[in-house]
């Protein structure tokens, strides 16, 4: 069924919850939209966004996730430069959203800009602009709820802090004694590296990139979704010193990946230069899918 695929009108929909449910603490700064200026949710878009989750919710198992990992993460579906898979990322057209005409490639250099112009590293600019590159999945056929949402861990408890908890209910994983304990399939404080994450883009990015990027980068990359930990503390149980020291980084990436959406586009001819110099340093040439 399409609502089963598709439940949300784009993938946007999912990131103006999230500035709903985490509006900006300062929205009076320049160039930022306040909480009331993103799309106003009525009670039917507000129904949608509940679906998704409760397909999420349902859907995403421990064997769901290590099922994905074995399909995804040989990658052999396209090799491409890393621009020209921004380009393909392109052509995931959205033409649902109110808060802005940008398209996905301008979206993305939005958030790398908004970094440059705070004076960050190159490697944190670069991380910027690719964050969402994994949402090619959906030109792969995957569900938007295998695509965007709150990421958590698969194969222990979930906690109540993750957004709309209640769908867990759904969840075969809930009753399967194997992944209902607080430390499920796990050991107290192993360290995320040992944790498998709910499927989504953040997870499928990281493996692309997990042998190019600096480990912050790689740490933004893989747990910017992760809400009920960086906003929440929820896995605290699971996290190892240097976990800890490494979400420092998250957090400083969290405000650029939800409040640098504005309407002023950036000029992707200007620009193109300098990320491909900026690529040519830290990727090779071609990138697998």
């Amino acid at each position: 069924m399409i609502s089963e695929i598709a439940p949300l009108a784009s993938l946007d929909q999912w990131e103006d919850d999230l500035l709903l449910r985490y509006p900006e603490p300062d929205a009076a700064q320049p160039g930022h939209k306040a909480k009331e200026d993103y799309r106003n949710y009525d009670a039917p878009e507000r129904d949608t966004v509940r679906e998704f989750y409760r397909l999420n919710h349902t859907y995403q198992t421990y064997d769901f996730v290590r099922e994905k990992e074995r399909e995804f993460l040989s990658f052999n579906k396209k090799e491409l430069p890393v621009w020209g898979a921004m380009e393909f990322l392109n052509t995931l057209v959205d033409d649902s959203d109110p808060d802005t005409d940008l398209d996905q490639l301008q979206h993305l250099l939005q958030t790398a800009e908004a970094i440059r112009a705070d004076g960050h590293p190159d490697w944190f600019i670069l991380t910027g602009f690719l964050h969402d590159m994994g949402k090619v999945l959906c030109l792969f056929g995957e569900p938007q709820w295998a695509v965007v949402g709150d990421t958590f861990p698969v194969g222990c408890q979930h906690s109540d802090k993750i957004v709309y908890s209640e769908y867990f209910v759904n969840n075969p994983d809930s009753y399967d004694e194997r992944y209902n304990t607080k430390y499920g399939v796990y050991e107290p404080n192993c360290g995320l590296r040992n944790v498998h994450m709910s499927w989504g883009h953040d997870e499928y990015l990281y493996q692309i990139m997990k042998d190019y990027m600096p480990e912050p980068a790689l740490y933004m990359m893989r747990y910017h979704s992760f809400y009920s930990q960086h906003r929440e503390e929820a896995y605290n149980h699971l996290m190892d010193e240097h976990d800890h020291e490494m979400f420092k980084w998250v957090n400083k990436f969290n405000p650029y990946d939800l409040y640098s959406k504005s309407p002023k586009p950036p000029v992707v001819s200007e620009l193109k230069p300098y990320y491909q110099e900026l690529i040519a340093k830290y990727l090779p040439a071609t990138v697998r899918l």
